[in-house]
């Protein structure tokens, strides 16, 4: 019986949103290679050519970066993008100090936007 033709899915999208979060919170590859007991190699190319990662590898980056994998998989738009994860998860982290700080301005950038239409 032939295979059924089936395109790859291109996962450079994925692997460029993985990059930019460990960037971001300042991680070497090698630091994540270890925790996450792959080779350094390994991410390299997942983040670097869209390399394919093992479904474990997938969900664990996915978890570990709070990157929504919606906005690469559906093409509807998420309910919660990769950046408002990843904010959800600063909050989350944050005093009710911090939280009154952020609202507080996140309020007044509102305000400004309703203003400027």
């Amino acid at each position: 019986m032939a295979k059924r033709p089936v395109p790859k899915y291109d996962f450079k999208a994925f692997g460029a949103a993985i990059k930019a979060a460990r960037t971001g919170r300042k991680e070497s590859r090698k630091k994540v290679s270890d925790e996450m007991f792959i080779s350094p190699r390994y991410l390299a190319n997942i983040e670097n050519k869209g390399q394919h990662p093992s479904l474990q590898i997938f969900f664990e980056l996915m978890l570990r970066y709070n990157i929504s994998v919606d906005q690469f998989l559906l093409e509807t738009p998420p309910e919660k993008n990769t950046q408002r994860r990843q904010l959800d998860a600063l909050l989350d982290g944050m005093s009710d100090t911090g939280i009154r700080i952020v609202s507080a301005t996140a309020k007044e950038i509102a305000e400004v936007e309703t203003e400027g239409r």
